[in-house]
């Protein structure tokens, strides 16, 4: 009982993580109407930039997890206006090539800059002290990385709900073609929005450096769960993906304790039993077209 304490933990830690990759491509797909392929890559970033200033420049590892996601943050924004504005005229068959070549673009600058074998991102002694849970002894990083989450659910909560940009990206999310009549630059907003996912994408990455380290094709693995979380969620609020991203984290953790042959077949059947019953997502209030 103790191990499977332990574990619930471990699972809800990583559903965290999810969740910080996952509610940026929801937003983004939800507001702009964009699949973003190259999101797990943003993911992977944020990890590669923390890597290189703490590794090889000796910042401290808590200024790298501020330092790294708006780096990643910049780079979004510079991406979203260079590259994928001239698209949205086109369709959405542009934007998912676009965004899927460039994932594959980012992918072989990370094996040049860095190579591809598999790196580890070191943590502060104060990080990552040896913690007695139920009897069982675990790193305290990944209950740092529960708070965290659960602050960063709260952040996105009162932005939505108290901030005049909270507000706009609220209308855009239910009705873009009025926010446009309103007078308010819809292109900012995206801009906007493509920058915090960015922001939170990266943030992700440097969160689970240090557990799973870092190794090019990360940026997949996640996309293919986020996509899972995004289907299992659903668009429209900021509880879809925070459940989702839990319960997908958990089944996971599970699964690759108890099934490892079938851990990812357990994630894949939790998304088509949702499908089945309800296709637009657990919370989802609408399908973007």
């Amino acid at each position: 009982m103790d191990i499977v304490a332990v574990q619930i933990i471990n699972g809800l830690s990583y559903g965290m993580i999810l969740f910080l990759v996952t509610v940026g491509l929801s937003l983004i797909l939800g507001i702009m109407g964009v699949l973003n392929l190259a999101h797990g890559s943003f993911y992977m970033l944020g990890a590669y930039v923390a890597f290189s200033l703490v590794v090889r420049s000796g910042y401290p590892f808590l200024l790298a997890l501020l330092i790294a996601p708006l780096v990643i943050a910049g780079l979004s924004l510079l991406l979203e206006m260079g590259l994928l504005r001239p698209t949205y005229r086109l369709g959405h068959l542009s934007q998912v090539l676009l965004t899927f070549g460039l994932a594959y673009m980012i992918h072989d600058v990370i094996r040049l800059i860095w190579g591809s074998n598999v790196q580890s991102l070191p943590l502060p002694a104060s990080l990552n002290r040896p913690l007695e849970v139920f009897g069982q002894t675990m790193p305290s990083y990944r209950l740092y990385v529960l708070l965290g989450g659960l602050i960063i659910v709260l952040a996105m909560e009162l932005l939505q709900s108290k901030t005049r940009w909270g507000a706009m990206i609220r209308a855009g999310l239910t009705n873009p073609e009025m926010v446009e009549s309103l007078g308010i630059n819809i292109k900012r907003v995206h801009t906007v929005v493509f920058a915090i996912g960015g922001f939170l994408a990266g943030l992700g990455g440097v969160v689970v450096a240090p557990v799973f380290g870092l190794a090019p094709g990360m940026e997949f693995e996640i996309l293919i769960l986020s996509l899972v979380v995004l289907v299992i969620g659903g668009l429209g609020t900021l509880s879809g993906p925070l459940v989702a991203s839990l319960v997908v984290g958990l089944v996971d953790t599970f699964g690759k304790v108890l099934f490892p042959e079938l851990s990812l077949v357990l994630v894949f059947a939790l998304m088509a039993v949702v499908l089945i019953l309800k296709p637009t997502g657990l919370f989802g209030k609408q399908v973007v077209e």
